[in-house]
Formats: structure tokens, C-alpha cells, sequence
């Protein structure tokens, strides 16, 4: 966190064995903060210290449009608020393109399974729609878990390890990216979060 402007790098790919699997998580810094002046927003840095993703918007508070970009500010997802949708419902397209949205994403309000707080589908028609991602924990306390449908860890939002003795406050946590889901998906589900929870550090809630 040394970096204010550090220098930009590619979206972070995971190792590979020699059989093809992935070895190593990737390990992200989130900053709940843009480097834009009067900007609300999200700067990503990966293990060395480089710019990888960023959020950044003229208005605070929740949004019906985010757009997460690279280092260069090239448009990787744009996550939209469904409109005419009943629950708290957001469609996530490639780039800042407005049809065939990637997948879908709504907030969990079925109380007898307390720990989900947001589910993640394919997109399509109802019959077709399937569970992609199951999201558990809470985001307020930045202590999120991301499963398949296999029930498998794919991602994690933790606190930020303390470093030389001081402690990160919730606006620096960690997003840890296991090698079955792309770093740029995973911190695309951050940014769909941050607008059903609000996102401060402040709320001690789901």
C-alpha cells in the first residue's frame, strides 16, 4: 500500500503444473478507496504491489452502474442493477456491453439458510438457470466465502492481516482467488456485494 500510483499489470493469472491445474491462489489487496479525487470507488493491487483493478465513481453511495476496469481503465465488467426486479437483483455483462449478461447475481432472502447471502446463476431461460456461486458469510465484517456448485472454495474476502503492527480497518481486505474461478469474476462478485451491502466498514451486519 506503499504505491499510490503504482505501476499497472495485467489481471493476475493463476500457476500451472505440468498436468494443466492451476497451483497457487491468487492474492489480491482491496482498497475500498478510488485514486480519483472526490471519487468513490475500489483500487485492487496484487502481491507485488501492482495496480491490477479499479473502481471509480463520481457519486458515493449505491449506484444502479458500475463499471470494473484494469490498471489502463479498460472496461472489464459492468455490473447493472435488474430493473422491475422484486428482490435486490444485479446482471453482470462483458465490458459495458447492455445484452446477454454473463450471469446474474441476487440477494439471499430465504432465512432458514441464514449464512447465504447472495446467490450467483448462469443466465438464460428459468428452465436452463443454475446455480453457479453461493456466497456465505458477511460482507459488512469482510468475511465472505464464495462455493461452487460443487461446494467447493473458489474465493474468500478476509481482513487484512495486520502488517509491522498496525491493523487494517474494513476499507483493506484480502481476496483470495483459487484457481477454478478468474481473478477478474471474482472481484467483479466484490464489487456486485459492495452495492447489495453498502460496504462500510462501519455495519457490523450481513
Amino acid at each position: 500500500m506503499t504505491k499510490v500510483y503504482p505501476k499497472a499489470a495485467s489481471p493476475p493469472q493463476q500457476q500451472t503444473s505440468t498436468a494443466g491445474r492451476n497451483i497457487n491462489p491468487v492474492v489480491l489487496t482491496v482498497w475500498k478507496k478510488s485514486l480519483l479525487f472526490n471519487c468513490d470507488g475500489f483500487t485492487v493491487y496484487d502481491s507485488n504491489g501492482n495496480l491490477v483493478f479499479r473502481v471509480d465513481n463520481y457519486a458515493a453511495g449505491n449506484k444502479s452502474e458500475v463499471v470494473l476496469m484494469d490498471a489502463t481503465g479498460h472496461s472489464l465488467l459492468t455490473v447493472r442493477r435488474k430493473r422491475a426486479s422484486i428482490t435486490d437483483n444485479w446482471l453482470v455483462y462483458d465490458g459495458e456491453t447492455t445484452v446477454d449478461p454473463r450471469f446474474s447475481a441476487a440477494k439471499h432472502v430465504n432465512f432458514m439458510k441464514a449464512k447465504s447471502i447472495a446467490h450467483v446463476s448462469t443466465t438464460g431461460s428459468p428452465k436452463k438457470k443454475s446455480l453457479t456461486y453461493d456466497i456465505e458469510g458477511s460482507y459488512a465484517q469482510r468475511c465472505c466465502v464464495v462455493y461452487d456448485d460443487k461446494r467447493l472454495c473458489v474465493a474468500e474476502i478476509k481482513r487484512k492481516e495486520a502488517v509491522g503492527g498496525v491493523a487494517f480497518g474494513g476499507d483493506v481486505f484480502s481476496l483470495v482467488v483459487q484457481p477454478e474461478i478468474d481473478s477478474t469474476v471474482a472481484m467483479g462478485l466484490v464489487v456486485v456485494l459492495d452495492q447489495m451491502f453498502g460496504g462500510s466498514s462501519r455495519r457490523f451486519h450481513t
